[in-house]
């Protein structure tokens, strides 16, 4: 099969499953483009998620780069397509089937088993990243202090982002 139509056919499946935002098939994405096709490393594919998550705009422009990084223009073409067409449509007949619904006693049972669910494919996501990208213990430090400042304070994650760039900048992650 064409790497094109294997980008197409991946990315389309992994836009129907990503129940509660892009983040939740992350593990998936992670485990298909770097074990599955072998396309890149974990340390490639993080460092493309982590480019997708600086730059403005939505949280999986990390597919867009997957394809670019596969197959070029055409590849970026196709893996967008793919990613964001068909969850785009679904997203639009289920929203009105959902406001149709709006009345339905089961609406609430749905909603409260789809949260918990979503939460932990988020973490897993997290997980994931963090596993390829920290190579040692000062940049598990990083991760960790990171993490920390995420859950403990009202930092807005740019500053966390730029502590971690300096950290980079200045070699204290290189161990």
């Amino acid at each position: 099969m064409g790497t094109l139509i294997t980008l197409g056919l991946l990315f389309a499946q992994l836009s129907v499953l990503a129940f509660g935002g892009g983040n939740t098939i992350l593990p998936e994405m992670q485990r298909q483009v770097v074990q599955v096709q072998g396309w890149m490393s974990a340390q490639e594919f993080s460092a493309l998620y982590a480019l997708a998550q600086a730059a403005p705009g939505p949280n999986m422009m990390v597919v867009p780069l997957i394809g670019w990084h596969v197959a070029g223009w055409s590849g970026l073409l196709v893996s967008a397509l793919a990613k964001f067409g068909p969850s785009s449509l679904l997203t639009g007949v289920v929203l009105g089937l959902w406001r149709r619904f709006r009345d339905r006693p089961w609406r609430k049972l749905v909603q409260a088993g789809l949260v918990p669910m979503t939460v932990g494919l988020v973490a897993a996501s997290a997980i994931l990243i963090a596993e390829s990208t920290t190579t040692g213990w000062i940049t598990g430090a990083i991760t960790a202090a990171s993490a920390l400042g995420m859950l403990r304070t009202k930092l807005h994650p740019l500053w966390l982002l730029g502590g971690g760039a300096v950290l980079g900048a200045v070699g204290l992650g290189l161990s």
